[in-house]
Formats: structure tokens, C-alpha cells, sequence
């Protein structure tokens, strides 16, 4: 068995994945032809040649536009069906995704459109393919505080099916502090917290999530090693990072693979778990991160395995699923 074999077949999680992310040019255009929507694009290649970002907001612009072809609650489902069924092809066995709604609602869709679209897609998918799930709702933090609450008053209804709130979008100029109150208000109704923070932004903004929101984990966190004080203290404490290598290096976070920061990050004891984001836009799914780090840093498959049971660690779910996963990338590993 070779390196890329193991990886496919390597049991795994993923837990920072935008759904809306995962629409590729082809069923772009297949949305768009079945709501009578008109791209500006002529073929599925003019599409993938505008995938050449400088920075986040060149990619969240195309993102953005790239949605209005979402509009009824199959568009939502076939969306969220063809992600499950990706991943059920890379051996993921549990993923917790990330939804905007703000996005959906601003374009005068219904919140009830996009969650039961999204939710019923994940609940077939674990009668059919055996993938477990969470959902997550994000607040685009380029809008104002607000507007978050106006979204969570719409999540309410569904509390019992959303396990919690996260914040997405623009990082620069929009620390996680502009979001205390909202967060406060979505604890205490009993979600839990993430946000991305250090993509872009600087480790301070990782700090603001930690103290200011409580967030249980950092999307991202590239930033951290900037600073000795909190990468101790995040260490000391395994709050995961859930890193995205590809979606770093399209990005420019990174110049290269190469000066990713990942291999510091574990030297350092960081529970990092690996990623895709927004795949259809970043050129691969999950497998496709593994590779991507693995070539880049000639990592064995004890690290390979150490970050899959990393996933399920940092996973919103029981610990004796926790241990009974985790068990599954160890005997995977023996067999190897």
C-alpha cells in the first residue's frame, strides 16, 4: 500500500468545513440552469480559471456570488448530498460543518430553507453511508452584531439539531470582541462556541476567541505561534485547531506548502486536525489536505494517524465514541 492509499483509507473526521463551499462549477451550473439564474461564466472553466485569489476577501467575493444559484430546500440538500458522498470516498467517518445563513437570508431565502435542505441531506447521509454529523452556524463577522442576533433568534427553533455557533468571513478589521454579547447569548441558550481566528488576523484575535467568546475551539489558528504565551496555554489545554493547509496555501496565508506552519504547531503539542474549508474553491477535500501536508513534510503514518485520531478528539461528540474511533485508526494503523 502506498502513502496516498493509506491516507484514502486512513478513518478520519473533518470539523472546519463550510458547506457552501463544497459547490463545485458543475452543479453551479446545474442550480443555475434549474432557477433560471445567469452566471457570468460561459463553462465550468472560466469558473475554475477565477479560482486564482490574492488574499480572503478575492476568494469570499467569488463565494459569495457563487451562492445565488441556492435557492429551494433540494438546491440545499443536493449540495450537502454530493459533500456526503465525497467524503464517504475518503473514509470520513464523522464531519461537523459550518452553514451561513446570512448569507441566504440577505438574499430574502428563508433560514427554515437552508437548515432543512442541509439537515435532512446529513441525516439521510448516516442512514446511508454511516457518517456522523453536527451542525454549526456561523455569524459573517463583516456584518454587524445585530445581525447576528437577528440570525440566532431564527436558530432557536432548531437548537436541538444546530451544536453550535461559530464566526466566519472577512478576519482583518473584525475582531472576535465585536461579537461578546451575541456569543454570551448563544451560550447561555446553550450552544457551544468556535470562531475563526488567526487566519489572517493576528494571534490576539486567537486570544479575544479564548477569553471574550469561550469558544471550545480555534478554526485556523496560524497566528498562534506568534505568541510563546498563548501557544503554551492552548497546548496545556488541547484546544484544537482545526488547520487547512490547501485553503492556506490558495489563500496566501502561506507562500508555499512548505512554510506551513503544522509541523511547529505539533512540535510544539497543538491538537491540530486537518482540514479542506472550502474544497471546491481550494483544489481538494480532505484526502487531498493529508497529501498535500505529506509531501510537503515527508510525514510517516504514525503523524498521518496521530492527526486523524486528533480529529476525533477535538470532535463535539461522547468520549466513548471518541475512544471507540480513535481505537479504529490505531487498528488501521497495526494492519498497516
Amino acid at each position: 500500500m502506498n502513502i496516498n492509499s493509506f491516507i484514502k483509507n486512513l478513518p478520519k473526521a473533518e470539523l472546519h468545513l463550510h458547506i457552501e463551499g463544497t459547490l463545485e462549477p458543475e452543479l453551479m451550473f446545474e442550480l443555475a440552469g434549474r432557477n433560471g439564474i445567469k452566471l457570468p461564466y460561459n463553462s465550468v472553466k472560466e469558473i475554475e480559471d477565477a479560482y486564482n485569489f490574492n488574499n480572503l476577501q478575492d476568494f469570499l467575493d467569488l463565494y459569495y456570488q457563487g451562492m445565488n444559484v441556492l435557492i429551494n430546500v433540494k438546491d440545499f440538500y443536493d449540495l450537502t448530498t454530493a459533500y456526503i458522498e465525497k467524503v464517504h470516498s475518503q473514509s470520513v467517518k464523522h464531519i461537523e460543518i459550518f452553514f451561513d445563513p446570512q448569507a441566504h437570508t440577505s438574499r430574502g431565502i428563508r433560514f427554515e430553507t437552508v437548515f432543512e435542505g442541509i439537515s435532512s441531506a446529513l441525516a439521510e447521509g448516516e442512514k446511508k453511508c454511516g457518517i456522523t454529523y453536527r451542525i454549526i452556524m456561523c455569524f459573517l463577522r463583516h456584518l454587524d452584531q445585530d445581525d447576528a442576533f437577528r440570525t440566532l433568534e431564527m436558530a432557536l427553533p432548531f437548537k436541538d439539531r444546530i451544536i453550535g455557533v461559530g464566526l466566519d468571513s472577512s478576519e482583518k478589521g473584525y475582531p472576535p470582541s465585536k461579537f461578546r454579547d451575541v456569543f454570551l447569548k448563544a451560550r447561555e441558550e446553550g450552544f457551544l462556541a468556535v470562531a475563526h481566528a488567526g487566519e489572517e488576523g493576528p494571534a490576539e484575535y486567537i486570544r479575544e476567541a479564548l477569553e471574550l467568546l469561550d469558544v471550545k475551539r480555534i478554526d485556523h489558528g496560524n497566528a498562534i505561534l506568534d505568541d510563546d504565551e498563548l501557544t503554551k496555554y492552548v497546548a496545556d489545554r488541547q484546544i484544537a485547531l482545526t488547520v487547512c493547509p490547501l485553503s492556506n496555501l490558495k489563500l496566501k496565508v502561506v507562500a508555499h506548502m512548505d512554510d506551513h506552519p503544522l509541523t511547529e504547531m505539533l512540535a510544539k503539542g497543538l491538537l491540530v486536525t486537518i482540514n479542506s474549508d472550502d474544497p471546491s474553491y481550494f483544489g481538494g477535500y480532505v484526502n487531498e489536505n493529508y497529501e498535500a501536508v505529506q509531501k510537503s513534510f515527508g510525514l510517516e503514518v504514525a503523524v498521518l494517524a496521530e492527526l486523524a485520531k486528533n480529529s476525533f478528539k477535538a470532535a463535539f461528540i461522547d468520549e466513548d465514541k471518541k475512544l471507540e474511533l480513535c481505537r479504529e485508526v490505531e487498528e488501521y494503523l497495526e494492519k498497516f
